[in-house]
């Protein structure tokens, strides 16, 4: 079994290929504004790396947010294309899951990331068991869901009461852990913003 990795939900590329639970290679770097011109050659360096070509692959997971709303199409349009013009099963994680999955502590696990106005995307894990999934929420309430020793997961600068670890995919762990997860079809896959855009909120409140 051959999985490509893709995560462009940051201004981060996280990428990489796992062959038969070991990781042949990855790519972790910061692209910011650049992330559309440079994610999808970035990905063919790994394939010019390890010699495979994209039919070799057998499973792409992508992470389909929430984030950024351009580094999440980005990431979703490299794998959908890839899954239907090259007939290769698909899935989907959130980003959210992916920073939990990268973190070995006995505590519950918060990965969060800033939504802004003292709204967060956050979700809680407590080992394999979900207390919260993936939801767009007011900090405070967050707060009031974590009944035990807690550690935030985050690379943003966020005024966090406790203790937080800045996230470093992992992504050998990952892709062991959601490469039995269900196929979909690539036109099902859909960004998981959890939040609308201004566009959309000005849309549903007539404005």
């Amino acid at each position: 079994m051959t999985t490509l990795y893709i995560d462009t939900s940051s201004s981060y590329l996280y990428t990489g290929i796992v062959k038969d639970s070991k990781l042949l290679t990855e790519v972790q770097e910061e692209l910011g504004h650049n992330l559309s011109e440079i994610a999808l050659p970035k990905i063919v360096e790994m394939f010019d790396k390890t010699g495979l070509k994209a039919t070799d692959i057998n499973k792409i997971i992508v992470v389909n947010g929430p984030g950024s709303f351009t580094g999440i199409r980005v990431g979703l349009t490299i794998a959908k294309v890839f899954a239907w013009s090259l007939n290769i099963p698909i899935t989907t994680i959130t980003s959210l899951e992916a920073m939990a999955v990268s973190i070995n502590n006995d505590k519950l696990l918060v990965p969060i990331i800033d939504a802004r106005h003292d709204y967060v995307y956050a979700a809680i894990y407590d080992n394999d068991i979900t207390i919260l999934k993936p939801s767009y929420i007011k900090l405070e309430s967050l707060y009031n869901k974590l009944n035990k020793d807690y550690l935030f997961i985050t690379n943003d600068l966020i005024n966090l009461k406790g203790e937080k670890c800045e996230y470093n995919p992992d992504i050998l762990k990952i892709v062991n852990k959601y490469v039995d997860k269900k196929d979909i079809n690539p036109h099902m896959v859909n960004p998981e913003y959890l939040k609308l855009t201004a566009a959309e909120e000005n849309k549903l409140n007539g404005s």
